[in-house]
């Protein structure tokens, strides 16, 4: 493991350089991070070097199913992409900081932007699962920040979070979702810590806070990223409806069956949405 004279070690420093061997001179502009049964869009990179996470020294292995363990570099919509198959997660026992070490070893491969893609619970009734949400801000409900401890290289101490999902990122994604006549929802997604599915009455209550829809992962990510200076968008899949809203009993087969269901829609939505950001919001 690398060392940083400041802060003692550096894990980041560590896969950065096992990556910059693995990826040789492949320099990624934008980190796409796949969740529960969106990983069918790494199959797409193209002239992509596919790294397991088990080789990559420090990394988080996820141990979900629905979540490969691999980096993918390579070119998707002409831009140079790291895409991240998969993630891990705070209730597997992971402390934040690990957590969000993909997206720190990313900002030091020279990514700079973030595409979070995850599976949610929608919070409305109207809202149907199979669709995509635009993340427009979250709540961090998980108790835990990757941001805690000594600040580390790169990372601003107090980031600000008031565009916390970039505005004009977002905007791209729209302009998206209706050239491909497409549709998509925004709101609030709330990073809860599971892994139990909620209960009707802490689902009544993230109602009350504001939620839209809920989930058990992207937000260290996004702390990270947006510490780091790495403009972040986000699109959540609503697999299900939350507890008290659906009669049915939840189950994690239900969010890879409906990722399956919706991975033409939002394959199609994120490869538009990375042409649109190619256009508008990404200098030469």
């Amino acid at each position: 493991m690398t060392r940083d004279p400041a802060r003692g070690p550096d894990p980041a420093g560590a896969a950065a350089a096992h990556l910059v061997r693995r990826l040789d001179g492949f320099e990624p502009r934008l980190a796409l991070v796949l969740g529960s049964g969106l990983g069918g869009l790494a199959d797409r990179v193209a002239r992509g070097a596919r790294i397991p996470c088990s080789e990559i020294p420090g990394w988080p292995r996820p141990a979900v199913e629905g979540h490969a363990g691999l980096v993918v570099g390579g070119e998707l919509e002409g831009l140079p992409v790291l895409v991240l198959l998969g993630r891990a997660h705070l209730y597997e026992g992971h402390p934040a900081d690990r957590v969000a070490l993909p997206v720190r070893v990313a900002a030091r491969l020279g990514v700079r932007i973030l595409f979070v893609t995850n599976a949610a619970g929608s919070l409305h009734r109207r809202w149907i699962p199979g669709e995509p949400m635009l993340i427009a801000d979250h709540l961090n409900l998980a108790g835990a920040n990757p941001l805690v401890g000594p600040t580390r290289r790169g990372e601003s101490r107090w980031p600000d979070l008031a565009s916390c999902y970039d505005p004009g990122l977002r905007g791209a994604l729209r302009e998206a979702a209706l050239r491909e006549g497409l549709p998509l929802r925004e709101g609030v997604y709330a990073c809860v810590r599971g892994p139990s599915y909620e209960t009707p009455a802490e689902v009544a209550m993230l109602v009350r806070l504001g939620a839209d829809a809920v989930g058990m992962s992207t937000v260290p990510e996004v702390l990270a990223a947006r510490a780091l200076g790495v403009r972040c968008v986000g699109v959540s899949l609503l697999t299900n409806h939350a507890a008290g809203i659906s009669a049915a009993p939840l189950r994690h087969e239900e969010v890879l069956e409906s990722g399956r269901r919706s991975a033409e829609r939002i394959e199609r939505l994120v490869l538009a949405g990375l042409r649109r950001i190619v256009e508008t919001e990404l200098d030469d």
